[in-house]
Protein backbone atom coordinates (compact mmCIF):
# COMPACT_ATOMS: atom_id res chain seq x y z
CA UNK A 1 0.00 0.00 0.00
CA UNK A 2 1.14 3.55 -1.18
CA UNK A 3 1.97 5.88 1.68
CA UNK A 4 -1.51 7.98 -0.45
CA UNK A 5 -3.54 5.28 0.73
CA UNK A 6 -3.36 6.02 4.10
CA UNK A 7 -4.51 9.85 3.17
CA UNK A 8 -7.67 8.76 1.78
CA UNK A 9 -10.87 9.79 4.61
CA UNK A 10 -12.07 7.46 5.90
CA UNK A 11 -15.08 7.63 4.27
CA UNK A 12 -13.20 6.30 1.08
CA UNK A 13 -11.32 3.50 2.81
CA UNK A 14 -12.62 -0.25 2.33
CA UNK A 15 -14.98 -1.02 5.33
CA UNK A 16 -13.00 -3.85 6.65
CA UNK A 17 -9.84 -1.45 6.61
CA UNK A 18 -11.21 1.21 8.35
CA UNK A 19 -12.72 -1.22 11.27
CA UNK A 20 -9.60 -2.90 11.50
CA UNK A 21 -7.27 0.21 10.99
CA UNK A 22 -8.82 2.60 12.82
CA UNK A 23 -6.58 4.78 15.45
CA UNK A 24 -9.14 4.37 18.78
CA UNK A 25 -8.96 0.34 17.85
CA UNK A 26 -4.95 0.48 17.16
CA UNK A 27 -5.01 2.36 19.33
CA UNK A 28 -6.17 0.60 22.49
CA UNK A 29 -3.97 -2.15 21.34
CA UNK A 30 -1.01 -0.13 21.50
CA UNK A 31 -2.10 0.90 25.20
CA UNK A 32 -2.55 -2.53 26.31
CA UNK A 33 0.81 -3.74 25.40
CA UNK A 34 2.49 -0.70 26.58
CA UNK A 35 0.49 -1.36 29.71
CA UNK A 36 1.53 -4.50 29.82
CA UNK A 37 5.66 -4.12 28.93
CA UNK A 38 5.76 -0.73 31.66
CA UNK A 39 4.12 -3.53 34.43
CA UNK A 40 6.53 -6.44 33.63
CA UNK A 41 9.61 -3.80 33.15
CA UNK A 42 9.35 -1.15 35.23
CA UNK A 43 10.44 1.01 32.29
CA UNK A 44 8.51 2.80 29.44
CA UNK A 45 8.41 0.89 26.01
CA UNK A 46 10.79 2.02 23.25
CA UNK A 47 8.79 3.94 20.61
CA UNK A 48 10.28 1.31 17.80
CA UNK A 49 8.82 -1.41 19.56
CA UNK A 50 5.72 -0.38 19.92
CA UNK A 51 6.07 -0.46 15.63
CA UNK A 52 6.06 -4.22 16.18
CA UNK A 53 3.10 -4.74 18.14
CA UNK A 54 0.18 -4.25 15.76
CA UNK A 55 1.77 -6.14 12.51
CA UNK A 56 1.90 -8.66 15.17
CA UNK A 57 -0.92 -8.44 17.08
CA UNK A 58 -3.33 -7.76 14.00
CA UNK A 59 -2.48 -10.37 11.84
CA UNK A 60 -3.82 -13.63 12.45
CA UNK A 61 -1.16 -15.79 10.77
CA UNK A 62 1.37 -13.96 13.25
CA UNK A 63 -0.96 -14.21 16.04
CA UNK A 64 -1.09 -17.41 15.48
CA UNK A 65 2.55 -18.42 15.51
CA UNK A 66 3.18 -16.06 19.20
CA UNK A 67 4.41 -17.60 21.82
CA UNK A 68 1.27 -19.19 24.69
CA UNK A 69 3.30 -17.07 27.72
CA UNK A 70 5.56 -14.46 27.85
CA UNK A 71 8.25 -16.35 29.70
CA UNK A 72 8.94 -18.06 26.53
CA UNK A 73 12.36 -17.91 25.66
CA UNK A 74 12.75 -14.68 23.13
CA UNK A 75 15.83 -16.66 21.03
CA UNK A 76 15.06 -19.74 20.49
CA UNK A 77 11.29 -18.69 19.57
CA UNK A 78 13.38 -16.84 16.69
CA UNK A 79 14.64 -19.32 15.79
CA UNK A 80 11.91 -21.77 15.05
CA UNK A 81 9.84 -18.87 13.33
CA UNK A 82 12.19 -17.81 10.80
CA UNK A 83 9.01 -17.52 8.18
CA UNK A 84 7.14 -15.12 10.24
CA UNK A 85 10.76 -13.47 10.56
CA UNK A 86 11.04 -12.74 7.21
CA UNK A 87 7.70 -11.45 6.64
CA UNK A 88 7.56 -9.14 9.23
CA UNK A 89 9.69 -6.13 8.26
CA UNK A 90 7.35 -5.61 5.18
CA UNK A 91 4.55 -5.43 7.62
CA UNK A 92 6.11 -3.14 9.41
CA UNK A 93 7.23 -0.57 6.92
CA UNK A 94 3.24 -0.90 5.39
CA UNK A 95 1.38 -0.36 8.85
CA UNK A 96 3.61 2.39 9.97
CA UNK A 97 1.14 5.45 9.09
CA UNK A 98 -1.22 3.21 10.98
CA UNK A 99 0.69 2.50 14.19
CA UNK A 100 1.63 6.44 13.83
CA UNK A 101 -1.86 7.53 13.82
CA UNK A 102 -2.59 5.44 16.40
CA UNK A 103 -0.17 6.36 18.46
CA UNK A 104 -1.00 9.88 18.07
CA UNK A 105 -4.44 9.11 19.01
CA UNK A 106 -3.88 7.89 21.66
CA UNK A 107 -1.57 10.92 23.15
CA UNK A 108 -3.87 12.86 22.68
CA UNK A 109 -6.33 11.12 23.70
CA UNK A 110 -4.37 11.08 27.22
CA UNK A 111 -4.60 6.88 27.22
CA UNK A 112 -0.53 6.99 26.21
CA UNK A 113 1.97 9.83 27.11
CA UNK A 114 5.77 10.02 26.53
CA UNK A 115 8.44 9.77 29.10
CA UNK A 116 12.53 9.79 28.73
CA UNK A 117 11.83 9.10 25.18
CA UNK A 118 9.73 5.79 25.58
CA UNK A 119 5.73 5.20 25.85
CA UNK A 120 3.59 4.84 29.31
CA UNK A 121 -0.08 4.81 29.77
CA UNK A 122 -1.39 8.10 30.18
CA UNK A 123 -3.32 9.83 32.51
CA UNK A 124 -6.75 8.63 31.25
CA UNK A 125 -6.76 5.09 32.10
CA UNK A 126 -8.36 2.36 29.52
CA UNK A 127 -11.00 0.43 30.59
CA UNK A 128 -10.12 -3.15 31.03
CA UNK A 129 -13.24 -4.21 28.91
CA UNK A 130 -14.49 -2.70 25.69
CA UNK A 131 -18.08 -3.22 24.98
CA UNK A 132 -19.76 -6.31 24.39
CA UNK A 133 -21.55 -5.42 21.52
CA UNK A 134 -18.45 -4.62 19.43
CA UNK A 135 -16.03 -7.82 20.73
CA UNK A 136 -15.55 -10.37 18.01
CA UNK A 137 -13.41 -13.54 18.43
CA UNK A 138 -10.68 -11.41 16.14
CA UNK A 139 -10.83 -8.33 18.27
CA UNK A 140 -10.25 -10.11 21.17
CA UNK A 141 -7.36 -12.63 20.08
CA UNK A 142 -5.83 -9.45 18.64
CA UNK A 143 -6.32 -7.67 22.40
CA UNK A 144 -4.71 -10.65 24.25
CA UNK A 145 -2.00 -10.80 21.54
CA UNK A 146 -0.94 -7.00 22.22
CA UNK A 147 -0.99 -7.46 25.87
CA UNK A 148 1.20 -10.77 25.74
CA UNK A 149 3.87 -8.97 23.13
CA UNK A 150 4.01 -6.55 26.19
CA UNK A 151 4.84 -8.56 28.55
CA UNK A 152 6.75 -10.76 26.47
CA UNK A 153 9.13 -7.48 25.28
CA UNK A 154 9.23 -6.05 28.70
CA UNK A 155 10.89 -9.31 29.61
CA UNK A 156 13.75 -9.12 27.12
CA UNK A 157 16.88 -7.16 27.71
CA UNK A 158 16.50 -4.42 25.54
CA UNK A 159 14.63 -2.94 22.65
CA UNK A 160 17.35 -3.22 20.17
CA UNK A 161 18.09 -7.22 20.77
CA UNK A 162 14.04 -7.60 19.94
CA UNK A 163 14.27 -5.29 16.84
CA UNK A 164 17.10 -7.37 15.49
CA UNK A 165 15.80 -10.67 16.23
CA UNK A 166 12.55 -9.56 13.94
CA UNK A 167 14.65 -8.20 11.43
CA UNK A 168 13.50 -5.10 11.90
CA UNK A 169 15.94 -1.99 11.97
CA UNK A 170 14.76 1.02 14.33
Amino acid sequence: MSSSHWRLAWSQRPREEANNFNPAFCGELLCRSVGEYVKKSEQPMSVALAFLVLPLALHKGSRDQLPKMASTAFAGWIATHDNLVAELPLRVERLRPVVREAMIFSIRQDRLAVKDGGLVPGPSKLSSTAKAAINTNDTDQARSAAMLLGRWFGAQGDAPSVLQGFGVLP
